[in-house]
């Protein structure tokens, strides 16, 4: 991360976010019902979903700051990929029923122009939720936190769907009324869609999917750079939570003593924690060869990807 100061913000910005949207949920709530604004109603349905959502998140980011134990050697980190499938779950299921409600209020005619004045209250929305995206963002790629990158995901949602309303609404009090409640459907369909790819990110996580290519090169470069490595024999890596776990072997000449061996995997390893952030653990073992002999080179994601030529 850039700043010490963005561990302290993984702590605060969660609160920041349930606060924020326990606001707008009262405050878009009032603002649909006085105007008479079935999507501002709905938009505010959708921010008591993030309600919840973002309850979820400060459960799994407390849960997976525990320390390794017996029964959870890597640690609990990968809670945060089941609270971002949640997320994502709370929100697809709650634009089921925003697009439900709409509906079925264009099919038996229930239709009204809301008053202009719940513009501002789609207005003030839209600005509240891009910042609190950005502020999130930022702050969950910082500490490599998949639950707080969903939660900000949550909220841009929020954003885009504050923005559909808008128009929806603008076009109502022009003379369209039905604008309102079509409105309300492009929320449903934007906020599902978001949803469902949360789902895929928190599967991809919990199957153990690799860290991203360009650290496994960083990794690579680092062991390739040490003058008594010959080759390595494979590299792989493995998020779990906000943690990122690394495997790496080395080619060693087999007429270096094993002492010696020890001391290249200990600074490699400790370069590695020093070059690389987010690394919780790396195993540095090594494979002897023949002075001279050209070792075969792999570079792997995973364990089962077939070796790479260097």
């Amino acid at each position: 991360m850039r700043y010490e100061r963005c561990k302290l913000c993984r702590d605060e910005v969660v609160w920041w976010a349930l606060f924020v949207n326990i606001g707008l949920v009262f405050y878009k709530g009032a603002m649909g019902i006085i105007t008479g604004s079935a999507a501002l109603v709905a938009d505010a349905v959708h921010s008591g979903a993030d309600v919840v959502a973002t309850s979820v998140t400060l459960f799994s980011l407390k849960l997976s700051s525990r320390p390794p134990d017996e029964d959870h050697p890597y640690g609990y980190g990968n809670i945060q990929y089941i609270s971002s499938s949640i997320v994502g779950l709370i929100l697809f299921f709650g634009a089921l029923y925003i697009m439900y409600e709409s509906l079925h209020a264009i099919i038996i005619g229930n239709l009204s122009s809301p008053n202009a004045f719940a513009m501002l209250g789609a207005g003030v929305s839209v600005l509240v939720n891009e910042l609190m995206f950005r502020y999130q963002g930022c702050v969950g790629r910082e500490n490599n936190s998949p639950a707080i990158i969903a939660n900000a995901w949550d909220n841009r949602s929020d954003a885009i769907s504050s923005v559909a309303v808008l128009i929806g609404i603008v076009f109502a009090v022009s003379g369209f009324p039905i604008a309102d409640e079509i409105a309300a459907i492009g929320v449903g369909v934007l906020v599902a869609k978001i949803g469902i790819e949360l789902n895929m990110d928190a599967v991809k996580g919990l199957m153990d999917s690799s860290v991203d290519i360009d650290v496994l090169r960083d990794v690579y470069r680092i062991a390739k750079e040490h003058p008594k490595v010959d080759g390595v024999c494979y590299l792989r890596g493995r998020n779990v939570g906000e943690d990122t776990h690394l495997d790496i072997n080395l080619y060693i000449n087999r007429g270096i003593k094993v002492s010696e061996s020890d001391r290249i995997a200990a600074e490699i390893r400790q370069r590695i924690f020093d070059e690389i952030p987010h690394v919780r653990d790396v195993i540095v073992s090594v494979t002897p060869v023949e002075a001279g002999q050209k070792p075969r080179r792999s570079f792997r994601r995973k364990a089962s990807v077939p070796a790479m030529a260097e």
